[in-house]
């Protein structure tokens, strides 16, 4: 008989006082990290895949096993599934990105913990967990060869909590040749930008049975060559597809006539600021450009692109704010998200504000939903830097700025940003944290 293995996907906790379970009707993204885990397990499980904010999760669910993919935002949720089933007497095991960052926290909540890519270590935390054998920590000690992967076993999801038109999320590299000081994935994706064979990212598509994707890389063009030859492929696809590369790369015309013609739909950049101090800061000198002549170009080209901004940086100073409110404006930005600077743990950033005793509960850090302040400022109270943040995300997403901004929703491409802007308007959420002693 077929051992059960249950793999599930926790949800979150709305906030640190209300405790209760954040469920969604519908997802706009097919997930990977669900249906790419039950690839890689070996054919003589019998799999469940449980997403928990569209599915809820049974916790009398027959199973042999359980494993649970964790991120810090749902870490809290994650640990008391996992109590929930060790209480029946359950093996589980549980890996993701928060193994990186707390597995000695983790691994007083399950039976095994796997740190790094699942690739190495899978399929021995399932062979010890079928004979009884598990230890506590598992560790993946060298990066994955992305030749070869299995395809996601889409067909284990609840297809009917995606919609109609499903963006599937496909990988086509891991790792950034960039060294940000905020970003964290270095420590777990490794410092190597690696790329997955053309033909491979491909077929995968082909397999999804959609037009519509998303590339779920954290930069979809860390090799330009690489990335000129994949969209190459993708034009007798007809696809529409998404995805996030460098404030530079925008310069190049050959590379975005490429994009248009493999069917880009979207783009997201991280420009970070519009001050040179503040790049400077992060290590970001790269986006040190004509960034209006490079928003001009694509806004010429009808190409809907959204834009990433952090505030925070010791450079900044109040005329931060409407000086960016001014430029989106101006440029007539299509969509921005506008983030608060939080040093992740395994970031550069952590290492220096924790060395300069500037950390605010840095075990908070990550683990609610909604926007929070976990620096101490130079020039700004935590309560002060929210609430600037706040007023520039309620000025760039009125109404009377989308009028000036948007085009009329006569593309696909302008019908995006219109979306991606209802959506955001009512999304900003400050979180449970309030740090105004400091």
């Amino acid at each position: 008989m077929a051992k059960r293995l249950l793999i599930i996907q926790p949800s979150h906790y709305r906030s640190r006082s209300e405790r209760t379970v954040v469920r969604i009707g519908k997802r706009k993204v097919v997930p990977l990290t669900l249906p790419y885990l039950a690839a890689l397990t070996p054919p003589d499980w019998d799999v469940t895949l449980v997403d928990e904010q569209l599915d809820g999760i049974d916790f009398s669910a027959p199973a042999d096993l359980v494993a649970i993919t964790v991120w810090t935002i749902n870490s809290l949720r994650a640990y008391d599934v996992a109590d929930r089933f060790r209480r029946r007497g359950l093996p589980v095991i549980m890996g993701g990105p928060h193994m990186s960052f707390h597995g000695e926290e983790a691994a007083e909540h399950c039976d095994a913990v796997g740190v790094g890519e699942g690739e190495g270590i899978w399929r021995q935390m399932l062979a010890d967990g079928e004979n009884g054998r598990l230890r506590k920590f598992y560790r993946s000690d060298r990066l994955c060869d992305l030749q070869g992967l299995p395809t996601p076993r889409y067909e284990l999801l609840n297809m009917g909590g995606y919609g109609y038109f499903k963006t599937f999320s496909v990988q086509s590299s891991r790792g950034c040749p960039f060294k940000c000081e905020f970003c964290s994935e270095r420590l777990y994706l490794g410092s190597q930008y690696r790329r997955r064979p053309v033909a491979e990212v491909v077929e995968e598509i082909g397999r999804c049975g959609s037009r519509y994707i998303l590339f779920a890389d954290s930069n979809f063009a860390g090799r330009v060559e690489n990335a000129m030859r994949l969209m190459e492929a993708l034009i007798p696809l007809k696809l529409r597809w998404s995805a996030l590369w460098s404030l530079r790369l925008c310069a190049d015309g050959e590379f975005l006539d490429l994009a248009q013609r493999s069917g880009l739909l979207h783009v997201n950049i991280g420009i970070e600021s519009i001050s040179a101090d503040a790049l400077t800061e992060m290590n970001k000198k790269t986006n040190i450009v004509d960034t209006e002549k490079i928003l001009g170009d694509l806004r010429r080209r009808g190409i809907s692109y959204s834009l990433n901004f952090i505030f925070g940086a010791d450079a900044d100073r109040e005329d931060i704010f409407p000086a960016t409110l001014s430029f989106l404006m101006r440029n007539k930005a299509p969509a921005a998200y506008l983030n608060i600077l939080t040093p992740h743990k395994g970031s550069a950033l952590y290492d220096r504000l924790a060395a300069e005793n500037r950390i605010i509960d840095s075990e908070g850090i990550g683990r609610w939903p909604g926007m929070s302040c976990h620096i101490k400022h130079p020039h700004f109270s935590p309560d002060a830097l929210l609430r600037h943040v706040q007023e520039l995300h309620n000025a760039f997403y009125s109404y009377r700025s989308m009028l000036a901004r948007l085009p009329l929703p006569l593309t696909r491409s302008a019908i995006a940003s219109w979306i991606v802007n209802f959506s955001e308007r009512n999304s900003f959420r400050i979180g449970a944290e309030n740090f105004s002693d400091y």
